[in-house]
């Protein structure tokens, strides 16, 4: 298949970038995966989702990806959230006192909660997904190497990493070193060792506010304070790792949201830059960012309850997919305001979408069904339209443009929506041709349906038609089959 040309707009340069593989056509993505020690919102989930449509895109236009997402699940400081990720407790020290339980109990519960939610999301398996706490070897020959060419120096509580060292340390994020937040990056607060402000913690020593970190690793390192380098690693130096390890010195895209370019993908960019030890070597060739996603014009904040899951989304009667066709209608560079209303706006044209399907599928032949064919105009042009930066607005108006077009069989509408979902991921195939109209009733309507069917069972017929009646005035319609029941949203 014909490579087609994919841009994309890069954050270090400021513009679109045509799409040029390092290793032919197989393309190499980092994505920053979550930090383990909670449930993930639904703004951490957009990310995920961009990431999916990437990766979809490149394989529907002729690539072959290696995507990697990695789990974080030691080293990111509280502080991170006021802009200075050298502060602060780890995250999973809080959980461990918040849960009372162990750092790897808490990372396998999280992991388990974020792989159902990014599949029920529809989003498909990254090729790695590594955890930190298993390349902790990697990140000390890092620092190491840092140590060694003299981009780095050790003080009693941490080691630094030199920000003077590396003259391009503001290009990904266009800031003056002297005009950042006062306090970026001050690590310990009683560290009169560290030389400039900005320089960052490629590893704490197991001292002074970190005296007591559960998770900790002997290390080659040499402190006045710990004998045998006990210590941690730096949030930043943990994705320089991991990457390497699964893509190179060098790879093609690196992903994460708006909220990482002063800081941690800055970060990232000096020390692997500095530590590849090979002159003008880019860390990753382009650097995709999302922007926010906020709700009701407002930062998503877990104080405010605000800070929605996908069980929240389940519990509010929608399907998860109907958050997938959201984030589809506004371009990821864009911010995106969540309602309510805005979601049940969703779900409603995903369950058109739906609907429409099916019927195009039940006026095909059953002997053409095996041969359908998608139009080829249509098809270019939303492939196009992904192509030039991941442009899911304009692809979503095509689809819809593509099922008013009189000139199209019911068949090649058809087998054009299925194609194009194949990277918008919604799951139209498996919904159009599966034989009971699909639904997703969250936890109260399946607990009255449970009892309903135990009145059936008993012959408790008024008993069965009050709580008929109960499901449908919540807006949900009951078809019962040999089977049982069947229950869809009207």
């Amino acid at each position: 298949m014909k490579q087609k040309p994919i841009t994309l707009f890069n954050t270090l340069g400021k513009q679109k970038n045509l799409l040029k593989p390092i290793k032919s056509n197989i393309v190499g993505i980092y994505h920053c995966g979550p930090t383990v020690y909670w449930t993930q919102h639904i703004g951490n989930m957009r990310s995920v989702v961009i990431a999916d449509l990437l990766v979809r895109t490149l394989r529907i236009s002729g690539y072959k990806t290696t995507l990697v997402r990695n789990y974080t699940d030691v080293g990111h400081l509280t502080g991170d959230n006021i802009g200075d990720a050298d502060r602060g407790e780890d995250r999973m020290t809080k959980a461990v006192q918040r849960e009372q339980s162990t750092p790897e109990k808490i990372a396998q519960k999280y992991i388990d909660i974020f792989q159902k939610d990014i599949a029920l999301l529809n989003i498909l398996p990254a090729d790695h997904t590594p955890r930190a706490t298993n390349h902790i070897h990697g990140m000390i020959s890092l620092t190491q190497t840092l140590l060694d060419a003299g981009y780095a120096y050790t003080t009693d509580y941490a080691i630094y990493f030199s920000v003077q060292k590396f003259p391009d340390y503001t290009k990904l994020s266009g800031q003056k070193l002297e005009l950042q937040k006062q306090g970026l990056g001050h690590g310990d607060i009683s560290d009169t060792n560290k030389k400039h402000p900005q320089d960052f913690s490629l590893w704490f020593f197991k001292a002074g506010e970190h005296a007591n970190a559960v998770q900790t690793w002997e290390s080659p390192f040499f402190s006045s304070l710990v004998k045998n380098g006990e210590g941690f690693p730096g949030w930043h130096i943990e994705c320089s790792a991991m990457s390497k390890h699964f893509l190179g010195t060098t790879f093609d895209i690196h992903m994460g949201g708006i909220e990482h370019i002063p800081i941690h993908h800055t970060n990232e960019i000096a020390q692997s830059t500095c530590a590849s030890q090979v002159p003008h070597t880019e860390y990753a060739h382009i650097w995709m960012h999302n922007e926010h996603l906020i709700t009701d014009n407002k930062k998503m904040s877990k104080s405010e309850g605000t800070a929605y899951t996908i069980q929240d989304i389940i519990e509010h009667g929608c399907n998860p997919l109907s958050l997938r066709y959201f984030f589809l209608q506004a371009h990821y560079q864009s911010k995106q305001n969540f309602t309510w209303e805005a979601l049940q706006a969703s779900e409603t044209s995903l369950q058109k979408l739906y609907t429409i399907a099916k019927t195009l599928y039940q006026k095909i032949p059953w002997y053409k069904k095996l041969f359908i064919k998608p139009h080829a105009q249509y098809i270019h042009d939303c492939i196009s339209f992904l192509g030039d930066n991941i442009d899911t607005p304009q692809s979503l108006a095509l689809i819809w443009n593509m099922l008013k077009d009189d000139s199209l069989s019911p068949s090649e509408k058809y087998a054009t929506l299925i194609h194009i979902d194949t990277v918008l991921g919604l799951q139209i195939r498996r919904q159009a041709e599966q034989k009971e109209k699909p639904t997703f009733t969250p936890k109260e309507i399946q607990e009255l349906l449970t009892r309903r069917e135990q009145a059936r069972n008993n012959k408790e017929w008024k008993e069965s038609d009050r709580l008929r009646d109960e499901i449908q005035n919540q807006g949900y319609e009951i078809k019962d089959t040999s089977t049982g029941q069947q229950v869809y949203k009207k």
